[in-house]
């Protein structure tokens, strides 16, 4: 087998220190035979070479634990809903319950309270979930929460 010699301009697979992945690099400078630094393909970002890690070995138990075996009962972890699912289960759930007659219309220097419907050019009825300090408001819609400004 043949090993082609690198050089300047070559892919070569490296660890990106801002994708914090093994991922394909264009090797920008060298020094000798050795790589110095690399410009990612996937964020394009240029740093120092950072050879991929090599796989460990699994190890093999040396002796059996004199430790007490954990407890068997411990409820298993649930795994986390998506949130974007959450709150689309939350507006199917919540949006019959609307009035629409009764939705303000947004505007970003108006006053909205928590619990209150704003309907929105773009996005349609919303309810407001959350006034945050400054000038900001989270509101449900169809689409998900979004952060608005108000005043």
């Amino acid at each position: 087998m043949t090993t082609k010699k690198l050089s300047a301009g070559d892919i070569i697979e490296a660890r990106c220190t801002k994708c914090r992945e093994v991922l394909n690099h264009r090797i920008v400078a060298m020094v000798e035979e050795k790589v110095v630094r690399v410009e990612c393909n996937t964020c394009l970002g240029v740093h120092n070479y950072h050879a991929p890690a090599i796989a460990k070995e699994s190890k093999t138990p040396k002796k059996t634990s004199t430790a007490k075996p954990r407890s068997t009962s411990a409820v298993p972890r649930a795994s986390r809903k998506d949130p974007v699912e959450v709150e689309r289960e939350e507006w199917a759930s919540l949006s019959p319950t609307f009035d629409h007659d009764k939705a303000l219309p947004y505007d970003m220097n108006g006053r909205f309270n928590v619990k209150r419907l704003v309907l929105h050019q773009t996005f349609g009825i919303g309810l407001v979930k959350a006034v945050i300090v400054p000038n900001k408001m989270q509101v449900l819609f169809k689409d998900g929460i979004k952060l608005l400004r108000c005043l």
